[in-house]
């Protein structure tokens, strides 16, 4: 399969009691999808799925898949721990209408490389759906070398990464170099996505198009279509708000943003992550205005 464009990972909206709000989330999943996103992401790090139960995790899964049922877009869900046996447990109940399934690398444990290599063939092979390979190495503490992300592509039923080292460094230059050219690259950095896709990513998953969809739909079509200057023109007006959506831990900025503009209940989030404070949403706010007036 092929993954190009914006994917964008939704926040799971609370009310202030704190019970998932599913008309919230599924009204903002059809607004980012109708406004020209590729896909949505759910049960990621910006839905704050370890703090999930099961049974909100699988309403939030079916509220996703069917908004982009109807709008004919791909749906990709996070999947996985640090234990391979409960991955393959994990994965292989997906349902098959499923685009893809998000796999970060096993943290905490900090296997070697060959593990890790070990750990995603099982998970792919296991899997009825296509494996994103979510290589986060601030999160997880294990950074994987080019060889190695190279050898992940290789393994049958692994489509793509979504690349987020905090840093386009010499990894990502030689990655996006040598990949099969069946294998897509997404980035995971929203300040840095356009980096990744002037060297040749094939779109993005960023949290901060949860806020201004459009924009980044458009900044990414510009680098794919090799609309050069006004891609970096775009690139340069997202990068203020991506870093002010940022400032503080995924995703409580960009939640609070989103309940000022009544697009969700509240802005609030689960133990350990606080609500964000009020000079970091007011940044957020101000960044989110000056790229709808640039």
């Amino acid at each position: 399969m092929t993954l190009s464009g914006l994917f964008v990972p939704l926040i799971t909206p609370f009310t202030e009691n704190d019970s998932v709000d599913l008309d919230a989330l599924e009204t903002l999943a059809d607004t980012v999808l109708a406004a020209g996103a590729a896909g949505l992401v759910s049960l990621g790090t910006t839905a704050e799925a370890s703090t999930l139960t099961s049974a909100e995790r699988l309403s939030i899964s079916e509220v996703c898949a069917g908004v982009a049922a109807r709008h004919r877009a791909h749906h990709i869900i996070g999947v996985g721990s640090n234990s391979t046996s409960e991955t393959v447990r994990a994965i292989s109940q997906l349902a098959p209408d499923v685009s893809a399934a998000l796999v970060t690398t096993p943290s905490y444990t900090r296997p070697t490389e060959d593990g890790v290599v070990e750990h995603f063939r099982q998970v792919a092979t296991s899997s009825p759906v296509p494996v994103v390979v979510y290589h986060v190495p601030h999160r997880t503490a294990m950074p994987l070398s080019t060889p190695t992300l190279l050898r992940l592509a290789e393994i049958p039923n692994i489509c793509g990464f979504k690349y987020a080292a905090g840093t386009f460094d010499d990894t990502a230059a030689q990655l996006l170099a040598q990949v099969p050219h069946h294998i897509d690259v997404l980035s995971g950095d929203d300040a840095l996505a356009g980096a990744m896709l002037a060297m040749g990513g094939s779109g993005a998953i960023l949290a901060s198009a949860c806020v201004a969809t459009e924009h980044f739909v458009d900044m990414i079509n510009r680098w794919r279509c090799g609309e050069v200057a006004r891609a970096r023109a775009l690139t340069h007006a997202l990068v203020p708000l991506s870093l002010a959506l940022m400032a503080e831990p995924n995703p409580v900025v960009i939640k609070a943003v989103l309940a000022a503009q009544r697009r969700i209940p509240s802005s609030s989030v689960r133990l350990p992550l606080l609500r964000a404070g009020s000079a970091a949403t007011q940044r957020g706010l101000d960044a989110l205005a000056e790229v709808h007036t640039g």
